[in-house]
C-alpha cells in the first residue's frame, strides 16, 4: 500500500513538474524541487525521459546535488555526472560519506575518474582513493569511516561533555566503539548503556568486550546475512590487524538487499540491474543483443537436434506437434529447482558440506516428479492418440527429462559458483538448453527406435 502511495505521488509530482517546464515555469519547477527531498528528487529524475532529466538537473541548487546524486542509480548517475565539469562534481562528492563516494566513483569509466581526482585537493583525494582501495561489494567499500571512538580508561562523565561540546552524532550512530591506543578495537558501548550508566564509571566498566566485528574483506552479502541473523543496526569493521578502519549501518544493508533483490531479477533477462529505464534507443539495444544473441545460439543448437531427426518427423507430423511437451517441462521444473538453490545459496544456507545431499534431495524429487507426469502424460496421449506406444516413448523421454532438469537445476548454481561464474545471470539460460537439447533428443531419439 505504501509502495502504491508513493508511486502515485511521484507520478503527481511529475506530471506537474512536465507542465510547468513546457509553458517555461522554471521558477515553480526550481522551488518545487528544492522543497523536495533528494530522494524524491531522485526518483523524479529516474523517472523521466533523458531531455527532460537534463532540464531538471540544471534547475536543481548545486548545493544538494550531492544529497541526490547518492539516491540515483548507477547508470542515471553516470549519465548526469559525464555532462558536468570535472570542478561540480568535486563541489558535489565533497561532503558525500565514504561508502557513498566509494559507490560514485567506482561505477565512474576510468577518464572521468582520473579528471575528478585531479581536480580534488589532497585530503579528498586520499579519503577517495582508500576508500576504492578496497574490492568492491566487500565490508570496507560499504563501510563509513566518520565514527566516534573511545578510550577505555576515560569515564562516562568525560564522554558526555565530549558529545555535548561536539554538538552531534554521525548519523544512524546507535554504539560508540572502544579502541586503545593503537586503535585497536577492544570492546562497544551502546548509546543507550552510556547514558544510563554512573557518571563515574570508566568506560571499561560498561563496554562490550565481546562484541564481533566484521573484516574489513567480507563480501557484503556475508555482511548482510550477519545484520539479519543477529538483528543488528551496526557493527564495526576491522583491518588485519583488528584495527578499527570504520562502521557499517542497517541503511547500508538494506541498499545491500535491495540490489542482490533487483540483480537477481534482472539477471534472469540478461539485463543490468543498474540499467536506465530511460536510456537511450542504441545503448538499451546495444546491451539486450548481446543476451539476444546468446539465446539464438542456444535456440539454434536445441534445433540442430531435431534436425538430427528429419526423417522421423517427415515420416509421423505427430511427433512435431508433441515435440515441445517434454522440453517445457523440463524447464519448469529445472528452473523450480535453480531458482530454490540460487535462493539457498544467497541466504547461506547451501555450503560444500550439504550440497551433495541437496542435490541427491533434488534427484528424488525430479525422480518422482517425473513418474508423476510420465504416466499422467502416457495416459492423456494413448487416449488422444490411440497409440500406447507413443504413450510410452513421451513418458519415458519425460522421466528422463525431468531428472536430467532436476540434476542441471541442483548442480549448475553450485558449479557456476565454484567458476565465480553468477548463476541468476547465466543459469537460466544453460537450464533451458539442456532440457530443452535432453528433451528433444530422447523423444524423438525414443520415436525413432520404436516407431521408424
Amino acid at each position: 500500500m505504501a509502495e502504491a502511495v508513493e508511486t502515485k505521488f511521484a507520478q503527481s509530482q511529475l506530471r506537474e513538474l512536465n507542465t510547468a517546464l513546457a509553458n517555461g515555469r522554471f521558477v515553480s519547477v526550481r522551488k518545487l524541487l528544492h522543497e523536495l527531498p533528494p530522494s524524491d528528487v531522485a526518483l523524479l529524475l529516474e523517472s523521466s525521459p533523458t531531455k527532460t532529466r537534463d532540464e531538471l538537473w540544471d534547475l536543481i541548487d548545486g548545493d544538494i546535488h550531492g544529497d541526490i546524486l547518492e539516491e540515483l542509480s548507477e547508470d542515471v548517475r553516470n549519465g548526469i555526472i559525464s555532462k558536468m565539469v570535472p570542478a561540480r562534481v568535486v563541489d558535489a562528492l565533497e561532503e558525500m560519506d565514504t561508502d557513498d563516494l566509494a559507490e560514485t566513483l567506482s561505477s565512474l569509466p576510468d577518464e572521468v575518474l582520473q579528471d575528478i581526482l585531479q581536480s580534488m585537493d589532497a585530503q579528498d583525494r586520499f579519503r577517495a582513493e582508500q576508500a576504492l582501495s578496497y574490492g568492491e561489494e566487500t565490508a570496507g567499500f560499504i563501510m563509513n569511516t566518520d565514527t566516534i571512538t573511545l578510550r577505555p580508561d576515560v569515564t562516562v562523565d568525560v564522554v558526555l561533555r565530549y558529545i555535548r561540546l561536539k554538538g552531534e552524532l554521525p548519523e544512524n550512530t546507535d554504539t560508540f566503539y572502544v579502541v586503545n591506543r593503537t586503535d585497536n578495537l577492544v570492546g562497544l558501548v551502546p548509546v543507550t548503556r552510556l547514558l544510563t550508566a554512573d557518571p563515574e564509571d570508566k568506560v571499561a566498566d560498561v563496554m562490550n568486550s565481546e562484541a564481533e566485528a566484521i573484516p574489513v574483506d567480507m563480501p557484503d552479502n556475508e555482511v548482510a546475512s550477519l545484520f539479519e541473523r543477529y538483528n543488528w543496526l551496526s557493527a564495526p569493521v576491522v583491518d588485519e590487524k583488528h584495527r578499527l578502519v570504520g562502521r557499517i549501518t542497517i541503511d547500508d544493508v538494506v541498499d545491500i538487499i535491495r540490489e542482490d533483490a533487483e540483480h537477481s531479477m534482472m539477471s534472469m533477462a540478461g539485463l543490468d540491474d543498474e540499467e536506465d529505464t530511460f536510456a537511450p534507443v542504441w545503448q538499451s539495444t546495444q546491451r539486450r543483443s548481446v543476451w539476444l544473441a546468446v539465446n539464438l545460439v542456444t535456440a539454434l543448437m536445441a534445433a540442430a537436434v531435431s534436425d538430427l531427426f528429419e526423417a522421423t518427423l517427415s515420416q509421423m507430423a505427430v511427433l512435431a506437434i508433441l515435440n515441445t511437451i517434454v522440453p517445457s517441462m523440463g524447464g519448469v521444473a529445472g528452473n523450480q529447482t535453480l531458482t530454490l538453490v540460487i535462493r539457498g545459496m544467497a541466504l547461506g544456507h547451501v555450503n560444500p558440506g550439504n550440497s551433495r545431499w541437496l542435490v541427491s534431495k533434488e534427484l528424488a524429487v525430479g525422480f518422482l516428479n517425473g513418474i508423476i507426469w510420465a504416466v499422467l502424460i502416457a495416459s492423456v496421449i494413448a487416449l488422444w492418440k490411440q497409440d500406447l506406444t507413443l504413450g510410452l516413448i513421451i513418458a519415458f523421454a519425460m522421466l528422463v527429462n525431468m531428472i536430467a532438469a532436476a540434476l542441471s537445476g541442483a548442480s549448475l548454481p553450485i558449479v557456476m559458483k565454484k567458476l565465480k561464474i553468477d548463476p541468476a545471470l547465466a543459469g537460466s539460460v544453460i537450464l533451458t538448453t539442456i532440457t530443452d537439447v535432453v528433451g528433444i533428443f530422447a523423444f524423438l531419439g525414443t520415436a525413432t527406435l520404436f516407431l521408424i
